[in-house]
């Protein structure tokens, strides 16, 4: 269901030992990856010290990586019909910028409040 669910948009969890490996490279000392979320070529990187957002293109080798403080994540929204609605949109706002970071997340899992939890609780402290 693993596919089914990243072509639907819906994150998926991904193992942090995995994870771990591609990332150590950009990792500075103490920091460590606490969760990781993966749709079809978007991954959620959480940290004790920032969010990564990586964007994979689905044709070529282009990769770009994002790296956002959760001190510079102004605020944060999940649109749906509902908390239990998981077919919602994911925005982030980030200091001295004006449009928000948007990322999409399907119906058939419930990662999106995952996400949204993992935000709340680094940047609400």
């Amino acid at each position: 269901m693993g596919i089914f669910n990243a072509i639907m948009g819906n994150a998926s969890e991904v193992d942090l030992s995995q994870v771990a490996k591609e990332f150590e490279p950009i990792l500075i000392d103490g920091e460590n990856i606490e969760k990781a979320f993966k749709m079809v070529k978007d991954m959620f990187i959480f940290t004790n010290k920032r969010l990564i957002l990586v964007e994979k293109q689905l044709v070529g080798s282009k990769v770009d990586y994002l790296s956002i403080p959760y001190s510079n994540v102004i605020k944060f929204s999940k649109e749906s019909a509902g908390i239990l609605d998981l077919d919602a949109e994911l925005k982030i706002w980030i200091k001295d910028e004006a449009a928000p970071i948007v990322k999409q997340f399907g119906k058939g899992g419930n990662n999106i409040n995952d996400v949204y939890r993992i935000l709340s609780t680094h940047i609400l402290k």
